[in-house]
């Protein structure tokens, strides 16, 4: 227990470092995480050291720079560039590699960088302090919520294989508090934010839904390679996947929520 408050406080800590700063100091941090993520990603299937890690750890770090930069034109074309030298590697040092290890390379950028780079674009939004505490809220905030109201109630399994201690009480819980804990956000902040109370519940309610599936896909991974945590990087808590599984899949969903409001 020790080890996991102090893990959690140092977590808690950069986080929101990251948050409250902004600008070159998110996307520096950002790049640190996915460049971490990236390599316990790769370490499950051995590919840590190959050309394609360094592949990907070189296209992480142009990824962000170019979203710093405000070249968003440019992701695009980083990630058909990220496929072709992987492909690349794969032909020329053919057969020492073969196609899977390259659908897991691409898989591992896509997974890591690509998603988790939405902390960066919700931050950099109007309001984008407050609307990336919406990605905690989604995230971390219906975790709580969800092993609260399971372990209370809980009684129906939700994914017995993948995780066999989540329960559906527990799901909808986890739902429902970030639902809750969004409006009160937005009814105190509502100066400074520019949605109305009710759209900002449905906003960190919709973005727990891909924030459990963000948790079990990345227990899944484990429980398919015999893993029990993707690495010791946090005390108490495992490694970068292990801690944000569910932010890679909130963050894009938070995101396109925003922009839909904005559009419609």
């Amino acid at each position: 227990m020790k080890q996991r408050l102090i893990g959690g406080f140092f977590v808690a800590t950069i986080t929101l470092i990251m948050l409250l700063a902004g600008g070159i100091v998110s996307a520096f941090v950002l790049t640190l995480v996915s460049l971490a993520g990236i390599y316990e990603y790769m370490k499950v299937y051995s590919l840590e050291k190959t050309p394609f890690a360094v592949t990907n750890y070189i296209g992480t770090i142009v990824f962000y720079f170019i979203m710093h930069n405000h070249r968003e034109s440019f992701l695009f074309p980083l990630i058909i560039l990220t496929i072709m030298v992987l492909l690349a590697i794969y032909v020329f040092q053919f057969p020492k590699y073969n196609d899977l290890d390259v659908t897991k390379a691409f898989f591992g950028f896509f997974y890591v960088t690509v998603l988790l780079s939405y902390v960066y674009r919700v931050r950099s939004m109007e309001a984008g302090l407050l609307l990336a505490c919406f990605i905690l809220i989604s995230s971390w905030g219906n975790d709580v919520f969800a092993y609260l109201v399971g372990s209370a109630i809980g009684k129906h399994k939700f994914s017995p294989k993948v995780s066999p201690n989540k329960s559906v009480e527990g799901f909808i819980g986890g739902i429902l508090g970030a639902g809750i804990l969004g409006y009160v956000v937005a009814v105190i902040f509502k100066d400074a934010i520019p949605f109305s109370s009710i759209y900002c519940a449905a906003i960190a309610a919709l973005g727990a839904i891909p924030a459990v599936i963000g948790d079990l896909a990345a227990s899944a991974i484990k429980r398919n390679n015999e893993i029990k945590d993707y690495s010791h990087l946090i005390p108490g808590h495992g490694g970068i996947l292990d801690r944000f599984d569910s932010v890679f899949f909130t963050a894009p969903i938070i995101y396109y929520l925003v922009v839909l409001f904005n559009v419609l």
